[in-house]
């Protein structure tokens, strides 16, 4: 049974500006005060986890115990079938010690080659932990394929090369409405939102 989220402060463990923004927005209809780990001079605990659930609970039990607060924490990435789930829990790290997406992408566009199989999906796990170590996980996923070259300038990390099945436009080309109803985050968020937010 998931343990409610009974109001006050909520750190989000999160270094990345991108991602702390989607989920603030995700959180804004319950009135949740958030705080990032980064405001809090929160170290960033190495992703040492083998899954998205493993680091997404490394994230928020690390925030959860260093703020002595409740902390949501978000693991993520994007998974290529052709690269046989890569870059997956490695996504971030695609990106070097500079957060250089477009490299990153650059790096799965080369490795696809000429593969003609372009299939690919974003998985989110979203982890609310509490300082006394319980945690409660939430995973969401969205189906879709990858475009060459990039599309659009919004959203961030592999956004402008994923393209959801059934739309016309990647998720680097949304508006951030319309990648909050069908992103991965959403989803997982959805499932969170059920079981620990009280409406």
């Amino acid at each position: 049974m998931a343990r409610r989220f009974s109001g006050g402060r909520l750190v989000i463990a999160s270094h990345n500006p991108g991602k702390l923004k989607e989920i603030v927005d995700l959180l804004a209809p319950f009135s949740v005060d958030c705080i990032s780990a980064a405001d809090l001079g929160l170290p960033e605990p190495g992703e040492t986890g083998e899954t998205f659930q493993a680091n997404a609970e490394l994230k928020a039990l690390a925030a959860a115990k260093g703020a002595s607060l409740p902390a949501l924490a978000d693991d993520s990435g994007l998974v290529v079938d052709a690269l046989g789930g890569a870059p997956g829990v490695y996504s971030a790290r695609w990106a070097g010690p500079k957060k250089d997406f477009a490299m990153a992408m650059q790096r799965v566009e080369r490795q696809m080659g000429h593969n003609a199989d372009r299939k690919a999906h974003f998985v989110s796990v979203l982890s609310l932990a509490w300082p006394d170590g319980h945690v409660d996980s939430f995973e969401g996923q969205v189906q879709g394929r990858l475009v060459w070259p990039p599309r659009g300038n919004r959203g961030f990390g592999y956004d402008p090369m994923f393209l959801p099945d059934g739309r016309s436009q990647t998720f680097g080309e949304m508006d951030p409405l319309g990648k909050h109803q069908i992103s991965h985050r959403a989803e997982a968020f959805r499932r969170l939102a059920e079981s620990c937010f009280a409406t």
